[in-house]
């Protein structure tokens, strides 16, 4: 079957056919990805079980949402160093055989899915896979960049990194890459051929990111926000965007602008201490992992949006789904030079220099002194998410991998 956009889509319905989807990063349905395709899925006729670690606001064991089974597993340590991460991923291994085994005897599945990080949930599948169930492998991340951009260096760890990425594509029936970039790792790295690759986009799903009136008490009586959504972890560049905001407070003298910074992650309170020590601690936002709706609430009022991820080979090569919800609600980016941001935003966005605070900060500040700009290229990465990049758009994609999988004969 192809994986070819241009020719007719030809998928069959699941028909009540079973799977079950691993994920160790995110809890599910704050998994935004994940849930999409669950759910696409679900409404493709398959009968869906997830399993997800525990997360704030997600703590039952089991639970059945929108006819997804979902069951949940404590993580008990969120790894800042390698040996911890260790830790992590070996107890999540664990709890999640344990429940793989308690779904195929419950619910039964024909499909182990697996979403990365990390690259080992193919150990989880080896034995299902032993007896002929199917396997895919959903690239998130490419993890041995991921090491690389987190600890600086490339020893033992690393190269077992390495290993476990070359064994996930050796055991995959099917690998989903969520841009061409990982589509190419696929192919090169892991010797995949290209009708077993898929590209499925992590777009947005409009009906979720809806555009409301600005809530004015966000920006704490100052007259412009600057709004960020993500991890606050060193490779996305917090650091970045704490030192342009500094820059356009201290140095332009720039005291009408306010930051909100909204998502969590273990660099949260490194970076708070660092905004202090920069004098700029009453101009950020910190709200930590919050729901849906203060989400939107503090973008929907940003006059300007960023993402300041450090460039590295990890993300030049990635998608970051905040650059799509910021588009898909209609707001002007500034973000680093890199591959796959500029495919995404296109003419929705600025480009400063890679790693350079200070072109970030003059950047945001020529934004924001230019409203019709900001409007003209919000408007252009909405309709740019409406005509292309949407779930919707993705959703054929994903059915093709799917009937690939699970193809008589495979």
């Amino acid at each position: 079957m192809s994986n070819d956009p241009t020719k007719p889509i030809m998928v069959s319905p699941g028909k009540g056919r079973r799977v079950l989807i691993i994920v160790e990063n995110l809890p599910v349905p704050f998994d935004r990805r994940v849930w999409q395709e669950a759910t696409t899925l679900r409404e493709a006729g398959y009968q869906v079980a997830v399993i997800c670690p525990k997360g704030k606001g997600y703590r039952s064991r089991y639970e059945c949402l929108e006819g997804v089974h979902i069951y949940r597993h404590p993580l008990p340590v969120e790894g800042e160093n390698a040996f911890s991460y260790l830790f992590e991923y070996g107890s999540a291994l664990l709890f999640q055989f344990s429940l793989a085994v308690l779904i195929w005897l419950r619910h039964g599945f024909e499909l182990i899915h697996a979403c990365n990080p990390p690259d080992n949930i193919f150990l989880v599948a080896l034995p299902f896979k032993l007896i002929g169930k199917r396997f895919i492998f959903d690239h998130h991340d490419i993890n041995p960049e991921l090491y690389e951009a987190k600890f600086g260096k490339r020893d033992f760890k690393y190269r077992l990194v390495c290993l476990f990425e070359r064994l996930t594509f050796k055991l995959a029936d099917v690998s989903i890459a969520t841009n061409e970039s990982y589509r190419q790792i696929a192919l090169d790295r892991g010797g995949m051929s290209p009708d077993r690759v898929f590209v499925v986009r992590s777009g947005p799903k409009l009906e979720r990111l809806k555009r409301h009136p600005p809530l004015e008490s966000l920006k704490q009586g100052r007259r412009y926000l600057v709004g960020y959504v993500g991890v606050m972890g060193r490779q996305e560049g917090i650091d970045y965007l704490l030192d342009a905001a500094a820059y356009i407070v201290e140095t332009l003298g720039r005291t009408d602008v306010h930051f909100g910074l909204v998502g969590g992650g273990t660099s949260m309170n490194e970076m708070r201490s660092f905004a202090r020590e920069l004098g700029i601690a009453d101009y950020v936002t910190f709200t930590g992992r919050v729901p849906d709706a203060e989400m939107l609430a503090m973008l929907n009022t940003a006059d300007v949006c960023v993402n300041p991820d450090v460039a590295n080979e990890m993300n030049d090569k990635s998608t970051m789904n905040k650059i799509m919800e910021y588009m898909a609600l209609g707001k002007p980016i500034v973000q680093f030079d890199l591959a796959e941001g500029r495919y995404s935003a296109r003419d929705a966005s600025l480009y400063a220099s890679p790693n350079d605070a200070i072109d970030l900060a003059k950047k945001i500040i020529e934004l924001l002194d230019d409203p019709e700009r900001c409007h003209a290229m919000g408007e252009y990465g909405r309709r740019r998410v409406e005509d292309e990049l949407s779930w919707d758009n993705e959703v054929p994609n994903l059915l093709r991998a799917y009937d690939r999988a699970l193809a008589p004969g495979h």
